[in-house]
């Protein structure tokens, strides 16, 4: 076991913080159903918890491992970040994180891992699995903030190992973004056990619970039924109107006027979400802010480019706070306090910008026929334009009439 704040595993140090699960921390809301999904799905060779930030991916997790600490299924835990990208130094976490339960397993691997001309990696985890192959325990390999890895070679080598993972183990994930992995594979084959946004948000139940019991609230039904909606079950949502309210006298008032531009809100979303966005990806999503709905071409018209169906797939896969709209994944809308952040943003740093991009999506729905539409972002993008949509819908309502 690791009873060190750090060890050294071939010669390469690791600390030893990262191979703790977390513990499952009283005055939380207890999420038993979301536990016993964990529980049945762990039977199966990947399980993937993938939603985004602040959905209580890890809490869960927590809760469940706490909820089987009397089992016969180990646990081998590592939390990841952007600093694991190099494959040795990640994989040598992974043998660590299993030297927990059994001393010494990996030691072969590693020793490959780290030799001057080291083998492929293929070659390396056939020895590691190898080895796992002859545990006589159950064992779950948690990987937890999966998302903080970009490497391709590493999502390779969890590939082949999750392909030929031996009987003893099954890997857990959590991470915010759809790992580049045989996901669609192993759904079909029935091996994927999968949780997402749809399922950790908190239900109006869960709500209630948080906000009166662990917060220490006295809200009425309505009030956090307008939280609950207001933040669609985002669990850091609530945690920061939760702060946000203390002290305040008129709670139901700032309830009614809770959004994104609040400043925690603000500040989670921009630190946790926005920043971390490669320029391109920070643009599309200000630019089509203005948007309620998005479509791969009605985003090409605003923007001016032409990938929006691909930028629009990439965020779903991302858990971009992107909300599907049909089951085509067709039409599209963003979180609804996601949205907010990214329009004020869009309004602070580029407000010259916001008047073309509405008369682009004016435009756009013009020449669909959806004059509702048109109008309405016309309006937002000056008077004039809007006026003129409202003639040619005017006209071709008159010539409608005349043809009859």
């Amino acid at each position: 076991m690791v009873d060190s704040p750090e060890q050294t595993v071939a010669s390469v140090p690791l600390l030893a913080t990262k191979l703790y699960a977390p513990r499952s921390r009283s005055g939380l809301v207890s999420r038993p159903h979301l536990v016993a999904r964990l529980a049945r799905g762990a039977e199966r060779p990947l399980t993937i918890v993938s939603a985004p930030a602040g959905f209580g991916k890890t809490t869960l997790l927590a809760e469940w491992l706490a909820s089987r600490r009397a089992s016969d299924r180990a646990i081998a835990w590592v939390s990841l970040d952007p600093g694991d990208n190099d494959a040795a130094l990640f994989w040598a976490y992974v043998v660590a994180a299993l030297q927990t339960i059994r001393s010494g397993i990996g030691a072969n691997a590693l020793s490959l891992l780290h030799s001057p001309q080291p083998p492929p990696i293929e070659s390396i985890l056939t020895t590691l699995i190898n080895e796992l192959a002859a545990l006589e325990d159950d064992v779950t390999l948690v990987l937890d903030d999966l998302h903080a890895i970009d490497a391709q070679t590493i999502y390779g080598a969890i590939a082949f190992l999750i392909e030929h993972l031996p009987p003893r183990l099954r890997l857990v994930v959590a991470t915010r973004a759809d790992p580049p992995l045989p996901l669609a594979r192993l759904r079909g084959r029935g091996e994927l056990t999968e949780l997402r946004a749809a399922d950790l948000r908190f239900t109006p139940g869960e709500a209630a619970a948080f906000l009166n019991e662990v917060m220490g609230f006295d809200l009425s039904a309505t009030d956090i039924a307008a939280l609950e909606g207001r933040t669609e079950g985002w669990i850091a949502g609530l945690q920061l109107a939760a702060l946000s309210m203390q002290g305040h006298q008129d709670i139901p008032g700032f309830i009614r006027t809770f959004a994104g531009d609040h400043r925690y809100i603000v500040d989670y979303l921009l630190e946790e979400v926005l920043q971390r966005q490669p320029e391109g990806v920070r643009g599309f999503l200000l630019q089509t802010s203005i948007l309620d709905r998005l479509n791969g071409p009605l985003c090409d018209a605003v923007t001016g480019q032409i990938d929006g169906s691909a930028r629009l797939e990439a965020l779903e896969r991302g858990n971009f706070f992107v909300v599907p709209l049909d089951d085509t994944r067709h039409w599209y809308r963003y979180h609804h306090l996601f949205a907010d952040v990214l329009h004020a943003r869009l309004l602070a740093e580029h407000p010259d910008r916001v008047a073309t991009l509405h008369r682009n999506a004016s435009a756009w729905y013009e020449r669909q026929g959806s004059m509702a539409n048109a109008i309405a972002h016309a309006l937002a993008g000056g008077m004039s334009r809007g006026r003129r949509a409202w003639s040619n819908s005017r006209r071709r309502q008159c010539a409608g009439v005349d043809r009859k």
